[in-house]
């Protein structure tokens, strides 16, 4: 274990206002996110503190994240959709979720009984990094501009330079959350907070 990353499971990510509180959600599931760390760290994985949580690393490679959320507690795998899943367990965390998939968990009993086939899991996820496998992901052509944005990229030359500095995911990123709100209002006030991080050269979770 990395000393650095108890503090996750006490007091959670601290990327809200409910880090260190009661309210935090790593509280609604201490049993179940220790007993997945325990069964990711069984693997030989190594553990590190990324992005406030607990990130599991192959020679380097990011191979899977333990999380909570308010439903649930969650193994991520950062190439999922890689993996064989011969149980029909992994599910895509959203809609337009082109590589992660994750495994939620509700229950200690589920998650012990589970534990083979989670190691199971791990350990093709650790084989795909061995082998050198790579995500095809879409590439940023294939996503709409919003409306909203393209008046912005028009509008400023250097917004519109800046973005295209950007790496294709952070790219990826910025169009799916522009494109999902229905009303015009709601996808330009996104485009006005976001457009600091662009100039920064900087992604949306960053």
């Amino acid at each position: 274990m990395n000393p650095e990353v108890d503090p996750y499971f006490t007091d959670g990510c601290g990327r809200c206002p409910l880090g260190g509180t009661p309210a935090c959600k790593v509280h609604l599931w201490p049993e179940e996110l220790r007993q997945l760390r325990r069964i990711v760290l069984s693997t030989g994985l190594t553990e590190a503190l990324k992005w406030g949580v607990p990130t599991y690393t192959f020679q380097g490679k990011n191979v899977a994240i333990v999380s909570a959320f308010k439903e649930y507690c969650a193994l991520s795998f950062f190439k999922g959709v890689l993996l064989e899943d011969a149980h029909q367990i992994l599910q895509k965390p959203g809609e337009n979720t082109q590589s992660a998939r994750l495994i939620r968990f509700t229950d200690t009993r589920q998650l012990v009984e589970m534990e083979p086939i989670l190691k199971a899991y791990l350990f093709e996820a650790m084989e795909v990094e061995k082998a050198g496998l790579k995500v095809e992901f879409k590439k940023v052509s294939a996503f709409s501009i919003p409306e909203e944005f393209q008046q912005k990229l028009q509008e400023h030359p250097d917004l519109k330079a800046a973005f295209e500095a950007l790496t294709p995911g952070r790219q990826r990123g910025y169009l799916l959350h522009f494109s999902q709100p229905k009303q015009a209002k709601t996808r330009e006030a996104r485009v006005e907070k976001c457009i600091p991080k662009i100039l920064d050269g900087k992604g949306m979770q960053e």
